[in-house]
């Protein structure tokens, strides 16, 4: 059986692959307490010294407006870490999986962005991500940065747990009705990203969500009417259009349009990622 390690197993993502995983590998886990990526010397120690097949780095700086107000920090964990990771696995002949994002992009497109189409982060978190991807093809061309997208599922609450938590206690709801992206389910990352480990380790950059697009409010609104259809007894039923330029709290700039185009994983894997509509209902219908 052969030895798989999951930087960020605590987290949305990296808690659903380490189980999703567990049955055809060993799984080594390590979240954020256990291993510090701000230090080059903590990852060296915990690492070097293992003998495992693959890796997928799935921790990061994710808090955009933090990552805008703490660059160093930001770069540390972001990029120069994804880098020492990147030469301990091709030291070990490991395969590496990076979890990149779709924040790489300005958002000036009206169509979904293709792996080929040029990197242009508007804010610190996304030039982060983007030197991150650098760092790990730099190391090896073989590795992999799959970018991701409005990432939800049962191991860490997004969006769509959050509104309809608040549809539970008030029928005052309200999202951002003018950016555009693509929820991505957990499970279906998993599925996605089994034949990229083992089968098909095909290198460079793959853009894995589900199909389709929304804007907040629309991701929103359908997750009330799935929630709706199967009974939940919610004050709210409405999410009314918030504009993006009103969040005043808002400290770094968000790209409004970033649909990922898929076509490179299909053509990998034979895999067509179904629509965001049937995965958020899925997950809507199996939450507790």
């Amino acid at each position: 059986m052969s030895n798989l390690v999951i930087l960020g197993s605590g987290g949305r993502l990296g808690a659903a692959l380490a189980r999703g995983y567990a049955a055809e590998t060993r799984v080594i886990g390590f979240n954020h307490s256990q291993l510090d990526l701000a230090s080059a010397e903590a990852i060296r120690c915990a690492l070097g010294g293992l003998e495992f097949d693959a890796l997928i780095n799935c921790a990061a700086l994710t808090n955009v407006d933090y990552c805008e107000t703490h660059p160093e920090e930001t770069f540390a964990v972001n990029a120069r870490a994804v880098r020492e990771i990147a030469e301990i696995c091709a030291r070990k002949r490991a395969r590496c999986i990076h979890i990149s994002t779709d924040y790489v992009f300005d958002g000036t497109k009206r169509e979904p962005y293709t792996e080929s189409d040029a990197a242009r982060p508007l804010s610190v978190y996304g030039a982060s991500k983007r030197q991150g991807e650098i760092e790990l093809l730099d190391v090896c061309a073989d590795h992999l940065a799959a970018r991701v997208s409005w990432v939800f599922g049962p191991d860490r609450p997004s969006f769509v747990d959050q509104i309809l938590k608040r549809a539970l206690e008030t029928d005052q709801l309200q999202a951002i009705g003018d950016k555009w992206s693509t929820p991505t389910y957990t499970a279906d990352i998993v599925h996605w990203l089994r034949p990229l480990l083992w089968e098909n380790p095909v290198g460079g950059l793959m853009h894995l969500t589900q199909s389709g697009a929304c804007t907040w409010q629309e991701y929103g609104q359908y997750a009330l009417d799935c929630a709706a259809q199967s009974g939940r007894p919610l004050k709210g039923r409405t999410v009314a259009f918030q504009a993006l330029r009103d969040l005043k709290a808002f400290v770094a700039e968000r790209p409004i349009y970033t649909v990922l185009n898929t076509q490179r994983l299909t053509t990998a894997t034979g895999i067509v990622p179904r629509p965001w509509q049937e995965a958020v209902a899925e997950y809507v219908r199996r939450m507790k």
